[in-house]
This record gives C-alpha cells, structure tokens and sequence, in this order.
C-alpha cells in the first residue's frame, strides 16, 4: 500500500532505526515513540491490514518472531515480563507494540 508508513519503511523509503529482525515474512525495529525502553514493533513484511488475513504461515512467522523478539527484549532490559499488543487502529498494518513490563507499573499502555 503506497500511504502506509510501515511499508515505505520496510520497503527503505523512509529511514528507521536498527532493524532488530528481518526475513521474507516478519521485520522487527523500534517504535518511534516508545512508551518505554525497548518498545520494538514487530510487522509483517507484505502488507496487511487485518490479523485475521494472514495466511497461516505468515501468521506462525508472526508469532514465532514475537515470541523470540520478547525474549529478547525481557533478557536485555531487564523487565519483569513484555507485553504484547495487536492493536491496528493508528497503522493499518498488521503490527505487534512488544513493551518491557515490571510488576507494579499499573500505567495504562495502548
């Protein structure tokens, strides 16, 4: 889609920071206003606008991406826990917000 932001990121159209993953189906890099330290987006490569139309095995690569993306993120941050977030109403792209956590931080986040 020629408007969508993530697109024309991933597509090298306009500049972002370090990719933190990147393959055929999944690309991971940080958020430009993060809520927190780490908060990493993880995207899907093609565009969709909707989770529920992804193919299956965009779908797994998606999951399996943020799976290891949060550990990642827990290991290197330190927090007690990431949060993970599908929300698609600001982008619509299909996208995940990965926030580092603690136990006790009771602000609203997305």
């Amino acid at each position: 889609m020629k408007d969508c932001i993530f697109c024309k990121i991933i597509a090298g159209e306009v500049p972002s920071e370090k990719t933190h993953h990147e393959d055929d189906a999944i690309v991971s890099f940080p958020d430009i206003h993060p809520v927190r330290p780490g908060h990493t987006l993880v995207v899907t490569a093609k565009h969709y606008q909707w989770f529920w139309e992804l193919p299956g095995d965009v779908a797994n690569d998606f999951f399996r991406v943020s799976r290891k993306m949060a550990r990642e993120l827990k290991e290197k941050t330190g927090a007690d826990y990431v949060q993970l977030s599908i929300v698609g109403k600001d982008v619509p792209h299909v996208h995940a917000h990965l926030i580092p956590r603690t136990f006790g931080d009771t602000k609203a986040l997305l």
